[in-house]
């Protein structure tokens, strides 16, 4: 039985919660045991298991702080759902190889996620607009 938009509502929205408070294990709770984890452009490519996300997440709250997720619509199937949001915080680290110089920063994501009949995520693919984080941290 496909989850309904309001269960596949509320895992996102508390990964989310996990991701805007730093909290790792949260984070990976929210997913599959075996879940594929694909952030694309992460140069270690997909991560095809809960202990193979945490770096990524360890990586992204030490080069970005104080985020808050912004959600701007959200597009639905079964047992899927495409999730555009927007991210607002600062760079304290090196999101993504820019240095950021704990400078403010802002930019679009679009999550592509497959959920388990359970309600886990089963597959996570982001998409992060990379140029406007380069525009809004450049290098000198």
């Amino acid at each position: 039985m496909p989850l309904t938009r309001a269960q596949m509502d509320s895992k996102m929205d508390e990964h989310f919660g996990f991701e805007q408070r730093d909290d790792v294990a949260g984070v990976l709770a929210t997913l599959a045991p075996d879940v594929e984890h694909d952030i694309v452009g992460w140069p270690f490519g997909p991560a095809h298991s809960r202990d193979g996300a945490r770096s990524f997440y360890e990586a992204l709250f030490a080069d970005l702080s104080d985020g808050k997720i912004e959600t701007l619509r959200r597009l639905y199937g079964d047992n899927f759902m495409v999730d555009e949001s927007r991210w607002k915080g600062r760079a304290p680290g090196r999101p993504f190889g820019v240095e950021g110089k704990n400078r403010p920063l802002e930019f679009r994501l679009l999550h592509v996620v497959e959920f388990t009949p359970q309600g886990d995520i089963r597959r996570e693919n982001v998409w992060v607009d990379l140029a406007a984080i380069l525009q809004q941290l450049p290098q000198t």
